[in-house]
């Protein structure tokens, strides 16, 4: 979409980002990236597009040594107003620069919930890996939480989903799929009594393959791929996660 860049989908979402997501329960994630930093190495902690805070909180408050990057000040704003968010460092910026503002080498970075797709291009997503590895410590690991592509369901490659329904309102999901720029682009489109309102997104998609070609061009290499964080197995659909590591 024109003019979409790294800071559009948090500006314009922010302020319902935590209510369309409500059903995204963290607990399990920060269960298990707790158990990944303790079997690393010892050094900071380092989330790519911490949002509103949805895992960077209930992490810290862990007594994990955090700290964050994301593209939007509406989503940090955000954050920063939740009990325990304004004690985070968060560095606003790109997270394919995978800089927090310091010199710090991290035992751990990571990114949930899809979001490393919101690198526009294959340029971007390698340059993060590139970056993230030049970040780490000996022994540290790079964990993604990601969705295999279903492209099965576009007709047409488009779509239009119905994602909630109320006596006053309906929220549709809009997209248009690009099969050679592994694009989605689209709206969430709330009808309410008061009005229509958009909210765009737009998402590079890669598939695992293609992921772990860009780690080991970063020099990591695959340690674990997960169907979920109760470390299940991957059945090469839904959500995933993958745990890559710098070599010691």
């Amino acid at each position: 979409m024109e003019h979409y860049g790294p800071e559009t989908y948090g500006e314009l979402n922010a302020d319902v980002y935590d209510e369309w997501h409500a059903g995204l329960d963290p607990t399990d994630a920060v269960r298990c990236l707790v158990e990944l930093i303790e079997q690393g190495p010892g050094g900071p902690v380092l989330e790519l597009a911490v949002g509103t805070g949805r895992v960077t909180i209930p992490l810290a408050a862990q007594g994990i040594d955090l700290r964050g990057i994301d593209a939007s000040a509406a989503m940090v704003d955000r954050m920063r107003a939740k009990p325990g968010g304004d004690r985070i460092p968060v560095v606003l910026g790109d997270m394919a620069d995978v800089d927090p503002g310091t010199d710090d080498q991290f035992g751990m970075v990571f990114v949930v919930f899809s979001t490393f797709f919101f690198l526009m291009t294959q340029d971007e997503q390698v340059r993060c890996f590139d970056n993230v590895a030049k970040r780490l410590l000996p022994g540290g690991r790079f964990v993604l939480e990601c969705p295999v592509p279903d492209v099965a369901r576009y007709q047409r490659n488009q779509s239009v989903d119905v994602h909630d329904v109320g006596l006053d309102h309906v929220r549709l999901v809009t997209v248009r799929h690009d099969p050679v720029g592994q694009r989605f682009d689209g709206h969430h489109v709330l009808i309410g009594t008061g009005g229509i309102r958009l909210a765009p997104v737009s998402m590079r998609y890669a598939w695992p393959t293609e992921l772990d070609l860009m780690a080991r061009l970063a020099g990591l290499e695959l340690r674990h791929r997960w169907g979920g964080w109760h470390r299940e197995p991957f059945r090469g659909e839904g959500m995933y996660v993958t745990v890559y590591e710098k070599p010691a």
